[in-house]
């Protein structure tokens, strides 16, 4: 491998125009597809196998109008005033007329005149009645009511009781993943017009937001930190900015390869934010170890430009490539999952991170090439002849025999932290951050608010019910509709059933909780609903379905924490094999995994301290407290995983690689240590930046990843290898590297610290002298 890499990079280094255009034009390719495929994202986010999806794809089958996306919209009087007034009231009821004149928006209008039109409006007539008897079962009535002009009641619309909150909720006639930008803006357009000359507030509901990219200022703040570690640690304007060219073409190169095909395949929209903070940070770092390797040839053994490169990517690329090979795996991982848009988020970072993998390795040494000497200036050469034997880097080489010489304290100080860190874990609930937990002064909080306020927070998060006769031979009756409803109006929790459509086989409702989306008894009422034995569904004999984006979203965390114990284990085997081919060590890899178990857990317990309980909200742009993306844990282990094991390649082979060369016991701990710790705590506080500058984004989700990334980046650096790995190390001396000897036949030698090739180039360095003397 070192032997393969040191050739690439020699010859990149001498022909750079031919690797610099190659990269070029693949980058040319990408754009010219993205303007003729254009970019397409999506905010849907499908659990494929759910009971919720298997419904919904029930119904895009049989009733197609009652599986498209909902909408809503909240009007909102000033304070004392009341909605139904006539100039109100004509106003409200051009805005909805408008939403309801657009194409891809259900028309109820239509829809009865087509029911009438089939023979059918005797059975809707039923289905009305039966819905009055259902409700005036209640023993109390409801604080809300239809909004009714001329004493006809407007579809879709809801009153108040105290006339100064109404709730639209309409249906598109597609799901909500099909739906297009322009269609949201058009309705949105539509409903604003109501403000003019009223002094009703508008607010649209959550779901017709805006699906964005979400990258913003403070992910250039981040870059910028980046860019000043750069500065600090190569000592260089030229060498600080060859990384960051890598990492941003890198970037550009998978995230824009992924938009250019994401009109053949769904894109959430998470997606392509995901990939720029992975593939970023890695760019960055592999670019900065192998610039910092050259450097450091050419000042500490006085190399050509030419031959350190070559060197560098042969020995530095040999860690580069495995490192980046442990994130593909750990972002592999998910495939097995079997969730289309984890797979489409995971291998879209994959593939990110491996590009910038082949950038660092041949396109950087062919920017290497252009530099030339120029790479280290005459001051930093000069310097390094005056002082040839300094070796020692102060800060790193008094903290890493500090470390070793306190071990056990050390380890003991540290399990205690991180312990004490994780305990918020077993508080942590998982869920989709929606409106009820966005920032007080978004459209989607206050519209979530007013709805609340109005109606009940379970409006916020309605339930489809489908109930389907067991047997074939039986079908669906008005009066078996009547009696589903008044059996499910009596329920817990329950505030209003309405028939939303009906068939000889299906019988389709909207329940309204009365609790909201994300809270626990909403979840025990979808549960309790579902269950095999429940009382109505024995009694009318029925299947009973349920669906609806609270639904799905309470499927999604019950399947994500289903298989997010055999994703992490499936990638700590992967990793261990590759760790154990690297290092050709047991104790090694093993150490590794403990270290990133007590990282990972201290994280997440972090975090939900932050995002659940609130702690600290002020500082980091939120207002409320809620669930933690169900979806969270699964990608950020995958990410975090593959990144410690970078921090571990590049300081772990770097201690190795001493041991090679004849440093024992704790002196190759120290010595490894002291090469590489600088360079490992810069390319930490890069990604730290790089990931943090997410925090800070409107999107709550990018939030609570950029926030998770950058916390665990810290602890496992700067904690874990920083700390942990040199103290473990230390206990086990010269025995960390021991391998059984059959293990020792059959496993390959990879050469990562590129002892072969440092050794036939020192070999044939010494022949060409004697023959010189000769």
């Amino acid at each position: 491998m070192s032997t393969l890499l040191y050739k690439v990079g020699k010859t990149a280094f001498s022909k750079p125009a031919t690797f610099i255009i190659g990269w070029v034009l693949i980058l040319g390719i990408v754009i010219s597809m993205i303007s003729i495929n254009g970019i397409h994202i999506s905010s849907e986010m499908k659990i494929e196998g759910t009971e919720s999806q298997k419904v919904l794809d029930q119904l895009a089958k049989e009733l197609p109008a009652a599986s498209g996306g909902q909408g809503s919209v909240v009007f909102k009087a000033p304070d004392n005033e009341r909605l139904d007034t006539p100039e109100r009231l004509a106003a409200m009821m051009k805005g909805v007329n408008e939403v309801y004149g657009l194409d891809k928006v259900i028309n109820p209008a239509d829809y009865a005149a087509e029911a009438s039109n089939s023979g059918a409006s005797a059975e809707m007539a039923q289905n009305a009645q039966a819905t009055d008897t259902a409700q005036s079962a209640t023993t109390t009535p409801p604080p809300y009511g239809p909004l009714m002009v001329d004493g006809v009641p407007v579809p879709g619309m809801l009153i108040s009781s105290d006339g100064s909150i109404a709730l639209f909720q309409f249906q598109f006639t597609m799901e909500q993943s099909a739906i297009t930008q322009d269609v949201f803006d058009s309705v949105i357009d539509s409903v604003m017009t109501v403000e003019q000359g009223t002094n009703i507030t508008v607010l649209p509901g959550e779901t017709l937001k805006t699906v964005s990219i979400g990258v913003g200022s403070a992910e250039i703040v981040g870059l910028v930190i980046a860019v000043i570690v750069l500065l600090i640690t190569l000592g260089s304007v030229v060498a600080a900015g060859l990384p960051l060219i890598t990492a941003l073409l890198g970037v550009a190169i998978g995230v824009g390869g992924a938009f250019s095909i994401s009109k053949f395949i769904e894109m959430p929209s998470v997606t392509s934010v995901l990939a720029l903070m992975v593939g970023l940070a890695v760019g960055i770092d592999y670019a900065l170890f192998i610039v910092n390797r050259q450097r450091r040839m050419i000042i500490d053994q006085g190399l050509s430009a030419k031959e350190a490169t070559a060197r560098a990517i042969g020995t530095s690329g040999s860690a580069v490539f495995f490192a980046g090979l442990t994130v593909i795996i750990a972002l592999c991982g998910m495939l097995v999952i079997g969730l289309t848009f984890l797979s489409t988020m995971a291998l879209v970072a994959a593939a990110t991170v491996l590009i910038n993998v082949f950038v660092a390795l041949t396109l950087l040494p062919a920017l290497l090439g252009l530099v030339g000497e120029r790479i280290c200036s005459a001051k930093a050469r000069e310097k390094s002849t005056k002082h040839p034997k300094a070796t020692s880097h102060g800060v790193a080489d008094r903290w890493v025999k500090f470390v070793i010489k306190n071990r056990w304290a050390t380890i003991i100080a540290i399990i205690v932290i991180l312990g004490f860190a994780a305990t918020p874990i077993t508080k942590m609930e998982m869920g989709i951050p929606g409106a009820s937990s966005a920032n007080l002064d978004t459209t989607a909080r206050q519209s979530y608010d007013a709805i609340s306020e109005g109606f009940g927070e379970g409006f916020n998060g309605p339930l489809i019910l489908v109930a389907e006769p067991k047997q074939s031979s039986a079908k669906v009756t008005p009066e078996l509709l009547g009696g589903l409803m008044m059996e499910l109006q009596g329920q817990n929790n329950v505030a209003q059933v309405t028939p939303l459509g009906m068939t000889e086989d299906l019988a389709i409702f909207s329940l309204i909780p009365k609790t909201g989306p994300n809270d626990t008894l909403t979840k025990t009422l979808v549960t309790d609903l579902r269950a095999a034995d429940f009382s109505i569904t024995q009694t009318y004999d029925v299947k009973l379905g349920v669906t609806g984006l609270t639904a799905v979203n309470i499927d999604m965390s019950a399947k994500l924490a289903q298989v997010f114990p055999i994703y992490v284990g499936i990638i700590i085997l992967l990793s261990l094999i590759i760790l154990l081919l690297v290092f050709r060590s047991i104790i090694v890899p093993i150490k590794a995994t403990i270290g990133f178990l007590l990282s990972i857990l201290a994280t997440f317990g972090i975090t939900t301290a932050v995002f659940q309980w609130g702690w600290l909200h002020s500082l980091f742009g939120f207002d409320t407290g809620g669930p933690l993306l169900s979806f969270m844990p699964i990608i950020v282990t995958g990410i975090l995983y593959g990144l410690a094991m970078d921090y571990q390649v590049f300081l772990v082979s770097s201690m190795r690689e001493s041991y090679v060369h004849g440093h024992r016991g704790t002196e190759s701990v120290v010595h490894g240590y002291n090469q590489v710790s600088r360079v490992v705590v810069a390319a930490a506080v890069i990604m730290v930046s790089v990931f943090a500058g997410f925090i800070f984004t409107d999107d709550v989700m990018i939030k609570q990843i950029g926030f998770t990334l950058a916390v665990g980046i810290l602890i496992d650096a700067f904690i874990i290898r920083m700390g942990l790995v040199p103290a473990i190390m230390a206990i086990f001396g010269d025995k960390a590297w021991a391998l059984p000897k059959w293990l020792d036949r059959i496993l390959p030698n990879l050469d990562v610290e590129g002892e072969k090739l440092i050794a036939s180039l020192n070999a044939e360095e010494h022949a060409n002298t004697k023959s010189g003397l000769k």
